[in-house]
């Protein structure tokens, strides 16, 4: 199957760092038929961020407005899918590199099955030199 890179709109919101919060969020969400592409969640602080990458936004901003989350996004990932191999994430990363790239953030997971996903987080001003070289769509 190859691979797929594509631009994606994220969003992040910071939450309370305790036991259950982000099943919570996560509910609201599966109870509104909203699937999320990517999510990630971290300590900051005393807090917790979580991130989402929904594959609906509109629907994603609409729980996230009727529930009064302090939303910060939409902002721009690169969302990659493909077939796992040794060095995948090493070759994206060696893209950015020699164009001058530099990347805020990255998650990657083997996802069985002999896939791979990964999302990447570049600065504002880099989207569009990230994304020419990585052939995003």
């Amino acid at each position: 199957m190859g691979e797929s890179i594509r631009m994606v709109d994220y969003f992040y919101m910071e939450s309370p760092d305790q036991p259950g919060e982000a099943a919570r969020v996560l509910d609201q969400l599966r109870k509104a038929g909203v699937n999320l592409l990517v999510f990630s969640g971290f300590p900051v602080g005393r807090k917790a961020q979580l991130d989402f990458v929904p594959e609906n936004a509109a629907a994603f901003r609409a729980v996230a407005k009727a529930s009064k989350w302090k939303l910060n996004g939409p902002k721009k990932g690169f969302l990659v899918q493909g077939d796992d191999r040794v060095g995948a994430v090493a070759d994206l990363l060696g893209r950015l590199g020699a164009a001058k790239v530099n990347v805020t953030a990255t998650d990657a997971v083997c996802a069985g099955g002999g896939r791979y996903g990964v999302i990447l987080w570049v600065k504002p001003r880099d989207v569009k030199k990230a994304a020419t070289a990585l052939g995003a769509s």
